[in-house]
């Protein structure tokens, strides 16, 4: 059995080579005008290295990392055994600060280069649509155009973006692609013009890559106390780079609160505990690893983990997690079999690896 990687990071080789998946309008403007920059302080503040990437990720033409599928193919499918990798398009991030029509028209762009670049040639890659949040007019296009065909496994947005997940005016796409079978799928990064942390702008890389988990516990909360999966109780949300052990004592202190703040959510049908031990499943990388075996199982068994584990390398990334050192030691091959692949393979309704080559 081999492995199923959540999380791969493939990027355009250049700005250039989007140009033919844009159409005229856009073509032009994208070329006189280009993207809008991007102030530091929004999302990196500093990174350790060019693109955060591992420094052996430069493929030989000497482009970014993770803007070669040969090379990718080479150091990471082939050398890992990888049955199946995720794809995450960096330029997500990039893309979704592009208000209006234009982030839109990039957004369906870097959706069909991925198509005829990515997926066609590679039958082990699977990918996410990349979906403009807050444009939900043009998510739901993308949606739809991309949503029944089985290479497109979920939906990914931001984690970043103008309101927490549990807005109205996100439910569409919540709708959209739980109708499909398309879990939701949020990865740090996004502009929105917010802080990245509830007390302001950080100093550090350091204190930011700690601090994703802010504004995903705030996205589960939102989540679980506005009633969208009494709503939509099919909605699926993947959790993407961003830990889970913090998830425990959210629920705790949800559920503490609910007790005496019950009226303030009436239409609430269950404990939120409740929804996030059904509705959330979780990326490996980066995975907390305490030194006590019994501190990681009951992080595991307090929120009924077992099946919604997911591996994850974040390749090309700095830190990212290779297959042979990523989860504890003392996990079980069983465990270790239901993470490496199984959760993955049922999450995303993949067929067997044999089938899907064939």
């Amino acid at each position: 059995m081999g492995l199923i990687d959540c999380d791969i990071h493939h990027m355009l080789p250049s700005q250039a080579q989007i140009m033919p998946y844009l159409d005229e309008r856009w073509r032009r403007y994208h070329e006189r005008f280009g993207m809008r920059g991007l102030l530091e302080t929004q999302y990196w503040v500093t990174t350790t290295h060019v693109a955060a990437a591992r420094v052996d990720s430069f493929p030989p033409n000497g482009l970014m990392p993770g803007s070669d599928l040969p090379f990718l193919r080479e150091q990471l499918l082939d050398e890992w055994g990888i049955d199946y990798g995720v794809l995450n398009v960096s330029e997500v991030f990039q893309f979704s600060a592009q208000k209006g029509d234009y982030g839109a028209a990039l957004t369906r762009a870097i959706n069909d280069w991925t198509l005829a670049e990515w997926l066609e040639p590679e039958p082990r890659l699977r990918s996410s649509i990349a979906a403009t949040v807050d444009n939900v007019e043009a998510a739901l296009g993308e949606i739809e155009r991309h949503g029944e065909d089985p290479r497109f496994v979920q939906v990914l947005i931001t984690l970043r973006n103008e309101a927490p997940m549990g807005d109205r005016r996100y439910w569409p796409i919540y709708r959209a692609a739980a109708e499909r079978g398309l879990p939701i799928a949020v990865h740090v990064g996004g502009i929105a013009g917010h802080p990245p942390s509830g007390a302001g702008w950080h100093s550090f890389y350091f204190e930011m890559h700690t601090g994703h988990v802010q504004p995903y516990q705030a996205h589960a909360a939102s989540l679980a106390l506005n009633g969208v999966f009494d709503e939509i109780p099919e909605l699926k949300i993947v959790f993407v780079e961003g830990g889970f052990s913090w998830m425990v004592p959210l629920s705790w202190r949800l559920d503490r609160l609910w007790g005496v703040l019950r009226e303030e959510v009436p239409d609430l049908r269950r404990a939120p505990s409740e929804y996030l031990r059904e509705h959330f499943w979780f990326t490996t990388q980066p995975i907390e690893e305490p030194d006590d075996e019994a501190q990681f199982e009951y992080m595991v068994e307090a929120l009924g983990l077992e099946e919604r584990l997911m591996f994850a390398t974040d390749y090309p990334h700095w830190d990212f997690d290779a297959p042979d050192r990523a989860l504890p030691r003392y996990l079980s091959a069983a465990a270790k079999a239901k993470i490496f692949n199984a959760n993955a393979r049922s999450l995303y309704d993949l067929p067997a690896a044999a089938e899907a080559l064939a």
